[in-house]
C-alpha cells in the first residue's frame, strides 16, 4: 500500500487519491433549509445565539488546530494499524504509536500558540517511560515519521527529532488541580481503536476547575444520526465516505456546535440537546466495553424506566458528541467500584453536552470536578440527560 498523503485537510487525499473533501457547505445536514432545520425535525429547542469572547475563540481555534491534526495522524494509523504498533500498558489498556503521535502533536501545536502566560501545562494520558527503553526503538521511529508527516504542511513546524517528540509527548506530565491547564486523551476508546470501532480525540481546557473550552474529534463517526452499526468494527471501514469525521466543540457560556471533523473552519451548527416526549421512546447509550461500565445496572435502569428501545453501544467520548446533537437521549456510565476515572475521560465531552443543554452528574447528583489534579472522584458513576430526564434517571438509580 502507498504511504498516505498528509498535505490534504480531507480525508480522501489521506490515502492518496480523490477531490479534497467538502467544505462545510457541502455537509449533508447543511442541504436542509435553515441551519436549525435539523433540529426542529428532532424536537429540539432553538439554537442558541450566543458566542465566544476573544481569547475564547483563539483557544478554541488553537484547539480544533490540534484536534484536527492529531486525527489526522490517528485516522491513517487505524487503517494500517500493525501489531508491532501497539502494546499493553500496566493496567492491560492498550497504547498505539497513533497515541504518543497525536499527544506529541497537540503538545507542540499548544506550546507553539503562546495563548497563556508562562510554560504550557497539558495534563495528558501517556509518557515516554516505556518508549525509551531498549524495546521501543522500533515504535520510537515509527512516531517520529508519523509525527513529522503530519506537521509537514503546518507553518512553522521544523523536522523534530525522536528526543524533541519524547520532550513534546512528556510535557502531559502536569498534575493539574489550580490555574490554567489544558487536559487531553490523545485516543479515547483505544479499545475501540484498535478494534477498527469509533474513538475520539478529547482537549478540554481547564481555568481554576472549571472546564471553559472543550473540542472533541471523531474520526469514524457520521455527520448523519448513528445506528448500532455505527457502534462496532465496521466504523473504520467507512473514513473515505465524504459525511464521516465530527468535530464537536464548546465554549463555557458560548453553546456547543458541531461540523465535518475536515477542514478549517470552527464549527457552526449549533446543537441542544432535545426534550423528552415519552421515555419508553428514549434511546440510551452506554460504554461498547464491559470493563467500563456495568451493562447488567444498566440494563436494570432501563427496564425500570421503562425504556424499550435497545442500547447503543459505542466507545469514548463520541457517546457526549452523539448526545449534544440528540442520536440519544441519555448516558450512563457505571464502572467497576475500584476503577478511578481520569480527569482527560471526561473533560471535553463534558463542557459540549452542558452547553447543548444537558446536565452531566456522578450517580449522587454532584457536578463533575475537575479541581482535584488528574483523577475524576465519583459516586457509582456518570449520568448525562437533558435536566428533566436527568432527574428521573437519577431517582430510579437511587431507587435500584
Amino acid at each position: 500500500m502507498a504511504r498516505p498523503c498528509f498535505s490534504s485537510v480531507g480525508p480522501s487525499l489521506l490515502r492518496g487519491s480523490g477531490p479534497p473533501a467538502a467544505g462545510p457547505a457541502a455537509c449533508p445536514w447543511r442541504r436542509c433549509p435553515g441551519t436549525g432545520s435539523r433540529l426542529a425535525a428532532a424536537g429540539g429547542a432553538p439554537a442558541l445565539e450566543s458566542t465566544p469572547s476573544a481569547q475564547e475563540e483563539k483557544e478554541l481555534r488553537v484547539a480544533c488546530q490540534a484536534v484536527r491534526l492529531a486525527a489526522r495522524l490517528c485516522q491513517v494509523v487505524q487503517q494500517e494499524l500493525r501489531l508491532s504498533e501497539w502494546e499493553d500498558k500496566d493496567d492491560s489498556s492498550p497504547v498505539t504509536v497513533a497515541d504518543y503521535g497525536a499527544q506529541a502533536v497537540v503538545a507542540w501545536v499548544l506550546s507553539k500558540a503562546g495563548l497563556h502566560e508562562g510554560p504550557l501545562s497539558l495534563v495528558a494520558e501517556e509518557d515516554s517511560t516505556s518508549l525509551k527503553n531498549s524495546e521501543g526503538g522500533a515504535m520510537r521511529n515509527r512516531i517520529s515519521q508519523l509525527v513529522n508527516e503530519v506537521l509537514i504542511d503546518t507553518p512553522g513546524a521544523p523536522v523534530l527529532t525522536s528526543d524533541d517528540i519524547m520532550d513534546l509527548i512528556d510535557m502531559g506530565r502536569s498534575d493539574g488541580g489550580s490555574g490554567t491547564h489544558w487536559v487531553l486523551d490523545p485516543i479515547d476508546g483505544t479499545r475501540g481503536f484498535v478494534a477498527m470501532r469509533q474513538y475520539s480525540v478529547c482537549l478540554g481546557l481547564l481555568k481554576e476547575g472549571q472546564v471553559t473550552v472543550g473540542a472533541l474529534g471523531c474520526p469514524n463517526l457520521p455527520q448523519t444520526k448513528v445506528t448500532d452499526e455505527d457502534g462496532k468494527p465496521g466504523a473504520a471501514s467507512r473514513t473515505l465516505d465524504a459525511d464521516i469525521g465530527c468535530l464537536f466543540t464548546a465554549t463555557r457560556g458560548g453553546g456547543a456546535r458541531d461540523g465535518p471533523l475536515w477542514g478549517s473552519e470552527l464549527p457552526s451548527h449549533e446543537l441542544r440537546v432535545p426534550d423528552v416526549d415519552s421515555i419508553a421512546s428514549v434511546q440510551y447509550m452506554e460504554s461498547f466495553e464491559k470493563r467500563h461500565s456495568n451493562h447488567e445496572l444498566t440494563a436494570a435502569l432501563a427496564e425500570k424506566l421503562g425504556i424499550v428501545r435497545p442500547v447503543l453501544r459505542m466507545d469514548s467520548q463520541v457517546k457526549y458528541g452523539a448526545l449534544s446533537r440528540g442520536d440519544a437521549a441519555l448516558f450512563m456510565r457505571f464502572p467497576p467500584p475500584d476503577y478511578r476515572e481520569k480527569i482527560w475521560d471526561h473533560c471535553a465531552g463534558s463542557v459540549i453536552v452542558e452547553e447543548a443543554g444537558a446536565k452531566i452528574s456522578d450517580g449522587s447528583g454532584r457536578p463533575l470536578d475537575f479541581s482535584q489534579g488528574r483523577w475524576l472522584d465519583l459516586d457509582r458513576g456518570i449520568i448525562a440527560a437533558s435536566p428533566s430526564l436527568h432527574a428521573t434517571v437519577l431517582q430510579a438509580l437511587n431507587e435500584l
